[in-house]
């Protein structure tokens, strides 16, 4: 499989071990661990709300226009006319997960050696739930909606932001027990899917729907995190990497 020359597999591939070493080296980046919020956790995640609403959602109204012309779809194409509900889908059971760890750090926090960690059950929840999405996002590296080496930079980029955003969030949640397991399962995780997509290839139509819960769960993901009161989020680095990479997406 090649693309403008170059051999897509290999450069894909080493585009995912670039994603999976972000959650391995993003717990050394101490900067990003203080209050008020980290600038650079503010930027990365109106990065990848930017790359949601900038790229992924437009790209998905379109599919779904082009697709309302076709006769005789079968079932699965027929979801596609719900593709923005498939979205809301992701962010509702991302936001399901969130509720169950946060009852779970409240109910431990006077329990566990580890002060305000959740317990080991939401840990393998998350771990289940984030090694799906991550095993997701690995898969669409190399099977998107929109090919081209341009496109693949530009996921790659958006994602290895999201990461900062997701790992930081986990490492609150679940302390040690993430920095000694779950790091290295979601970073294989995201190999895996990469590794499936390519032996496997879905339909556009199926493409499409991944790529529809992923845009749900990012949302939730990067807004859970820059909300609540006690993170004293920063709303201007989040407008500006929300601005300034959809602005760099429409220009290319």
């Amino acid at each position: 499989m090649e693309h403008g020359g170059f051999p897509l597999i290999p450069v894909s591939g080493a585009l995912a071990l670039a994603l999976a070493l972000v959650h391995l080296f993003a717990g050394k980046l101490r900067f990003l661990d203080v209050i008020p919020r980290s600038r650079w956790l503010s930027a990365a995640g109106g990065i990848s709300v930017g790359y949601v609403f900038g790229h992924l959602l437009p790209d998905m109204a379109s599919r779904q226009r082009h697709l309302e012309r076709v006769e005789a779809l079968d079932w699965i194409h027929a979801l596609e006319f719900h593709i923005f509900l498939i979205a809301l889908a992701g962010l509702v059971i991302f936001y399901g997960l969130e509720t169950a760890a946060r009852k779970s750090r409240a109910r431990s926090s006077g329990e566990s050696s580890q002060k305000n960690a959740a317990g080991p059950k939401v840990f393998w929840l998350h771990m289940a739930s984030f090694g799906l999405y991550n095993g997701l996002i690995g898969y669409l590296l190399l099977n998107r909606e929109q090919p081209g080496w341009s496109s693949m930079i530009f996921y790659t980029l958006a994602m290895s932001a999201h990461f900062l955003v997701n790992d930081y969030g986990l490492r609150q949640y679940h302390k040690a027990l993430y920095h000694k397991l779950g790091q290295w399962l979601l970073s294989g995780a995201v190999v895996l899917g990469w590794m499936a997509g390519t032996q496997w290839q879905v339909s556009r139509a199926v493409v499409a729907i991944f790529y529809a819960f992923l845009s749900g769960g990012i949302i939730l993901n990067v807004i859970k995190e820059e909300l609540p009161k006690e993170r004293e989020s920063r709303f201007w680095a989040f407008a500006l990497g929300a601005a300034g990479y959809t602005a760099l997406l429409l220009a290319t």
